[in-house]
């Protein structure tokens, strides 16, 4: 309901939270992670098990019930994949203090979030000079995350650090994250900024308006391959043409070092209603077929740097990322 109203959802069941991560009350691929980590919880405290084996199965069931919300984001699998691990080990413990402690590993992914987000904006920063003024595309600020954000939590360490920054936001269609959500939360936090509709983008480059690009990211292959919000191959060809550096930031759960490349993560198509209406009004005429992919991929090489909580990883990437996870 952003920009105009702000509400609280409680979710009280993990369908509650697989229905709020399905229908975009929450997004943002480290939110939807956390998000599914409390859906396990309230999964666990709404078991009525009595073994051990009773309760995987409850458990399992919500696993696969929330995994089936969005395919794209790899947070959600990698969070769903962290609490069940935990009971996989913690097999000897009661059911109640079993309750209690994937309560706990739920808190502890949420608080991680929040310090990853700061390192990730600490070792972004170092990218950005005083007087910048940078491009992003979607959201992935503190609305996408546990509260600070990856992208915009670049920003706003720069800004914390003293940098004086001019920020270009990209409308994002078709649901318009970053109208609706990013110049919330910059207009919230007094960042100065322009919104631009998308295909102003190219035009702003070539008058020298933008020193540089972040994004986010969905997932990441082991080659650097990067899935985000659609719109930003896009922004990355036009950045390589225009001579601009094109950074994408994120955690390092978000690289799935399973895929050698971007074209073995999945593509979410999405509503076609999202593309023929805008906030439920109908823009294109009645029986109007539409294409929605949610997603594209942007081909490593166009990608300048990943901007990670261990520091920034360079080309060669599939050789770096490997090399950092071991670190």
């Amino acid at each position: 309901k952003l920009p105009l109203k702000f509400e609280i959802v409680n979710c009280s069941n993990y369908r509650e939270v697989a229905e709020a991560i399905k229908s975009m009350k929450i997004r943002g691929a480290p939110a939807i992670g956390v998000a599914a980590a409390f859906g396990m919880v309230l999964a666990a405290n709404s078991s009525k098990a009595r073994t051990y084996q009773e309760f995987v199965q409850d458990i399992g069931k919500a696993k696969i019930y929330l995994a089936h919300t969005r395919p794209t984001a790899i947070n959600l699998f990698w969070a769903l994949e962290r609490v069940m691990n935990l009971i996989n080990i913690k097999k000897d413990v009661n059911l109640f203090e079993l309750k209690d402690l994937i309560l706990q590993e739920a808190k502890n992914i949420a608080q991680e979030d929040v310090e990853i987000n700061k390192k990730i904006g600490r070792c972004g920063s170092l990218l950005i000079k005083d007087g910048d003024s940078i491009l992003t595309h979607c959201n992935a600020g503190a609305l996408a995350t546990v509260g600070y954000g990856t992208a915009l939590g670049v920003i706003r360490t720069a800004l914390k650090e003293g940098k004086k920054l001019h920020v270009y936001v990209d409308e994002t269609r078709p649901v318009l994250q970053g109208a609706r959500l990013t110049a919330w939360e910059l207009m919230r936090d007094k960042i100065p900024f322009t919104l631009i509709t998308d295909n102003m983008a190219g035009f702003l480059m070539l008058k020298n308006k933008v020193n540089l690009v972040i994004v986010g990211a969905d997932r990441i292959a082991r080659n650097g391959d990067v899935v985000n919000k659609i719109g930003t191959y896009s922004l990355s060809i036009l950045a390589r043409e225009n001579k601009i550096p094109f950074y994408v930031a994120a955690p390092l759960s978000t690289i799935d070092l399973s895929l050698k490349s971007g074209e073995e993560i999945p593509i979410e198509e999405r509503d076609p209603d999202e593309v023929t209406h805008i906030l439920g009004k109908q823009i294109a005429p009645t029986g109007t077929k539409a294409f929605n992919p949610a997603f594209d991929l942007t081909p490593h090489r166009y990608i300048g740097a990943i901007i990670t909580e261990k520091g920034i990883i360079r080309k060669p990437y599939e050789k770096n990322i490997k090399k950092i996870f071991i670190s």
